[in-house]
C-alpha cells in the first residue's frame, strides 16, 4: 500500500472547501480535512501553504511537433520574410548537412508585408538542407526546393513553396520520417515533460494520416504514465474504428479532417473568405461519410469524432450525426461521447444539435486570444462581423454543450492557465464564462471526454491526480487570480498518486 499525506495546503475541493490536508492511498484520495486532525501515513509532504487543484488535461496535443518546436526553430516572433530567412540560416548551421530543418509558428498575418519567402530562398538559407516550416495553424507549410518535389501533383501544391492540403501532408510525412526513432521519442518525451511541468497530468494525442504516422502514434502511447502524463490516443482516419482500437487509441477521432484551418484559408465556410480570391475553403467529408464513420465507431465501441472549424464543415458533420442517429438511435449515439475538435464558426442552431446528440466540443480558447477580435487574423480572413462571432465557447457552455479544453500544441503554447484566462475573458465579452467553469472544462472536462469519470475533482474516492501551485497574484474564489496575466507556477504534478513533476 502506497500512502502519502499532504499537509498545510489550500485545497480547491467542493467536498471540503476548508480542507488543508489530504491523504492519498493507492492512487486515490482517501481523506480530506484539517492539518490539525490528520490520520497517520507512511510519508508526509508539507505544502507550505501552496494551493492544490485538480491537475489539468490537455484535450488536443501533438507530442512530436510540440517537442520539436520546444527544442527547435521557433518562428512565432518573426515579423517579415527577411527575419524568417535569417532565423532559418542561423539555425540550419546547427543541423546535419543531410538533415531536415524543422521550424514552426510563422504567421504572415502579423507581418506588414504578408508575402512569405520562396522555396528557392529557403533552399539558399538552409544551405542545401531540406527545410520544413509549419505555419502557426500546422495546416500549411513553407518548404525548400529540395523538399517541394515530394508534393508535386498533389492537391494544394504551389511552386512558390507554400503548400496546403495533400501537398502539405506529403512534405510533412517526409520531414517527420527523417527523424530516427530515438529522435522522435526524445521529442515526445520533451513534450510530455513540459506538460507535466505546467500541471498537466493527461493529454489527448491527436494523430492520423497527414498528421503523423502509426509508428509515431504507437511511440507516444508507449510513454503514457511512465513517470509522465497519461496519454489518451485519438487516431483520425475515416472508417478506421477497428484500426484505432488496434493501435491503442480510445477513439477514431481528433484530426479526422472535415476541413482545414482559417490561418491557411482551408476551413470550409458557408460564405467565402474575405481576403482575396480563396473561395469557400476546402471540404474533405460528406455527411454520408461522417455518418458511416460514426456508425462504425458505435459498432466497434470507440469514440468517433472529427476536426471541423468552418461553419460549412460543422454543419456537414452534424448532419452526419443526424443520419447516424436514424440508424443506431439517438440514445446509443449519445452514449459514445463522440467529439468535434475546434468548432470555431458555429451558430445557435448547430449548438442545439451538439446538445441533442451529446457531442463533446474539444476547443482551444487561446485561438481567440491570439487571432480573434476586430483587428487580428480572423478579421482579415472573415471580416469583423464573422470574426467577432467566432469561438462562442461561453455560449456553448451556457447551452449545455460538454466542453474539453486544450492547446492544440504546438499551435498554441502548453499554458493551461492561459486557456482558462482566454475562456473567461474572450475577445467578444458576450461569450464570457466564469473562471470556475473554464477551469472545470480544462480539468474534469478532459477526463470525461476520454471516458474517465472518476478524476478531475478533489474528493474522497476520486483519482489523486492534482497539481500544487505557487500563486503570485493571489487566490479568488478558491482558484488563482489570473485576471492580471501572470500564470501560477507549478510546484508539483501528481498522476493517480504518482509524482510526475516536482520543481527543483
Amino acid at each position: 500500500m502506497i500512502e502519502v499525506l499532504y499537509t498545510h495546503g489550500r485545497f480547491y475541493s467542493p467536498a471540503d472547501p476548508r480542507a488543508t490536508a489530504m491523504l492519498v492511498r493507492d492512487g486515490r484520495i482517501a481523506w480530506l480535512g484539517s492539518s490539525d486532525d490528520t490520520p497517520s501515513a507512511a510519508a508526509t509532504v508539507d505544502l507550505g501553504g501552496a494551493l492544490v487543484t485538480p491537475a489539468f488535461v490537455d484535450a488536443h496535443l501533438h507530442a512530436t511537433d510540440t517537442g520539436l518546436a520546444a527544442e527547435g526553430l521557433d518562428l512565432s516572433g518573426v515579423r517579415s520574410a527577411g527575419e524568417l530567412l535569417g532565423a532559418v540560416a542561423a539555425f540550419a548551421r546547427t543541423r546535419p548537412a543531410d538533415g531536415v530543418v524543422h521550424g514552426h509558428g510563422w504567421d504572415e498575418s502579423t507581418w506588414a508585408e504578408q508575402t512569405p519567402p520562396t522555396a528557392e530562398e529557403l533552399e539558399r538559407a538552409g544551405e542545401g538542407r531540406r527545410v520544413y516550416l509549419s505555419q502557426a495553424s500546422v495546416h500549411s507549410a513553407l518548404v525548400s526546393a529540395s523538399l517541394l518535389g515530394a508534393a508535386a501533383g498533389e492537391p494544394g501544391f504551389d511552386a512558390s513553396g507554400w503548400v496546403r492540403e495533400q501537398a502539405h501532408h506529403a512534405v510533412r510525412a517526409v520531414a517527420l520520417e527523417s527523424l530516427t526513432p530515438a529522435q522522435r521519442t526524445r521529442a515526445q518525451r520533451a513534450a510530455l515533460e513540459l506538460a507535466a511541468s505546467r500541471g498537466i497530468a493527461a493529454v489527448h494525442e491527436c494523430g492520423g494520416p497527414g498528421t503523423s504516422s502509426e509508428d509515431d502514434f504507437r511511440s507516444v502511447l508507449a510513454l503514457s504514465g511512465r513517470g509522465l502524463p497519461q496519454v489518451f490516443g485519438y487516431w483520425g482516419e475515416l472508417g478506421a474504428a477497428e484500426k484505432a482500437r488496434e493501435l491503442g487509441a480510445v477513439g477514431a477521432a481528433g484530426d479526422l479532417y472535415a476541413d482545414g484551418a482559417l490561418g491557411s484559408r482551408t476551413a470550409s465556410l458557408r460564405e467565402p473568405f474575405a481576403d482575396g480570391d480563396h473561395g469557400h475553403g476546402e471540404a474533405f467529408l460528406t455527411a454520408e461519410q461522417a455518418a458511416e464513420h460514426l456508425v462504425d465507431c458505435v459498432r466497434v465501441g470507440v469514440q468517433g469524432g472529427f476536426h471541423a472549424i468552418g461553419d460549412a464543415a460543422i454543419e456537414t458533420v452534424l448532419e452526419g450525426f443526424a443520419l447516424a442517429a436514424k440508424r443506431v438511435g439517438v440514445d446509443e449515439l449519445r452514449e459514445g461521447r463522440h467529439r468535434v475538435e475546434h468548432v470555431e464558426l458555429i451558430d445557435k442552431a448547430m449548438i442545439a444539435r451538439m446538445v441533442e446528440f451529446g457531442v463533446i466540443a474539444s476547443v482551444q480558447p487561446v485561438f481567440d486570444a491570439l487571432w480573434g477580435g476586430p483587428d487580428q487574423m480572423y478579421a482579415q480572413r472573415l471580416g469583423v462581423e464573422r470574426a467577432m462571432a467566432s469561438n462562442p465557447i461561453g455560449q456553448m457552455h451556457a447551452t449545455g454543450v460538454l466542453l474539453a479544453f486544450g492547446s492544440d500544441s504546438p499551435v498554441t503554447p502548453l499554458d493551461p492557465w492561459a486557456v482558462v484566462r482566454a475562456a473567461s475573458a474572450p475577445r467578444n465579452p458576450v461569450y464570457r464564462m466564469s473562471v470556475r467553469a473554464a477551469f472545470a472544462a480544462s480539468t474534469r472536462g478532459g477526463w470525461r471526454a476520454a471516458g474517465v469519470d472518476g478524476a478531475g475533482v478533489l474528493a474522497p474516492g476520486a483519482s489523486a491526480s492534482f497539481a500544487v501551485w505557487e500563486t503570485p497574484d493571489g487566490v479568488r474564489d478558491g482558484l488563482p487570480d489570473v485576471s492580471g496575466g501572470a500564470s501560477p507556477v507549478c510546484l508539483r504534478t501528481v498522476l493517480h498518486g504518482e509524482t510526475i513533476y516536482e520543481k527543483g
